[in-house]
């Protein structure tokens, strides 16, 4: 049996199968019964290798052995697969968030916490600064740091990154306005149709000139979290921020950005 290379990557990261197992589980499927001999024929997998490769199948649910002899094989229906594996990843997740509730309950986690609050105490503001590679690892640091604001949020962003960002931060942003910040958000925009009733009423957006790109974000002018490349040239796999704690120079680049807010159009 021929099957594309391509079909069967994605059958291993959909259903978290090794490559033999994909390519029995594959072979089985393409004939309902078979016996371990004729799936090691048509997969291509060892012989000596298709009786533990078909011992792990029927153990994870994707196989049930067939009563008689010779020993066969019948393949489990795929929506039912897909089933199992939907709750296995429910339950598992489940036990994960049960146990991460408890952790901050623990002696190890009041450890962590004192060891992080000794070290930050002997660190100079300065100091504060690190780099955050990968959009995803961006809006999880963004979330934070809006979840942590006092007083105001300043954001600077493009129109795709607008988009991009009332859709992971809204949540944040409806909660942060909720304890009384200030959210201030400038983008080279129009129309702010499409934004949702509860990101319109937690932000103020005022409309910048349609070439500006920087995208940064202010908070409390004392933290700083910016982009350092063109979000239209990179692949959010590559997208980098610097993330800055420091007073000195997030409150001037927070002095110039309510100068700037002053003249430009309400949206």
């Amino acid at each position: 049996m021929i099957v594309n290379e391509e079909f069967l990557k994605k059958l291993r990261s959909a259903f978290d199968l090794n490559i033999y197992e994909v390519k029995v589980w594959t072979a089985l499927l393409s004939r309902g019964v078979a016996a371990a001999g004729e799936l090691a024929d048509i997969s291509n997998v060892p012989r000596s290798r298709s009786y533990d490769v078909l011992e792990n199948l029927e153990k994870k649910g994707f196989i049930i052995m067939k009563l008689g002899k010779p020993i066969k094989y019948i393949a489990v229906k795929p929506e039912e697969i897909l089933k199992r594996i939907k709750k296995k990843v429910q339950d598992d997740a489940d036990v994960h968030l049960k146990t991460l509730d408890k952790v901050n309950e623990t002696d190890t986690y009041r450890e962590i916490e004192l060891l992080y609050k000794q070290g930050i105490d002997k660190v100079e503001p300065s100091e504060l600064s690190g780099v955050v590679k990968g959009r995803k690892n961006v809006y999880d640091h963004l979330k934070t740091i809006i979840a942590n604001a006092e007083k105001s949020v300043c954001i600077m962003t493009t129109e795709k990154g607008l988009l991009r960002k009332v859709e992971v931060l809204k949540s944040v942003m409806k909660k942060a306005k909720s304890n009384g910040v200030k959210i201030k958000v400038v983008a080279p925009i129009k129309d702010i149709s499409f934004l949702s009733k509860e990101v319109r009423d937690a932000v103020e957006l005022r409309a910048s000139d349609e070439n500006t790109k920087a995208r940064f974000v202010l908070v409390d002018g004392k933290e700083l979290l910016f982009m350092l490349a063109d979000d239209q040239d990179v692949h959010e796999a590559y997208d980098m921020g610097i993330w800055v704690k420091t007073p000195y120079f997030a409150q001037a680049l927070n002095s110039m950005f309510e100068l700037n807010w002053k003249n430009l159009k309400r949206i």
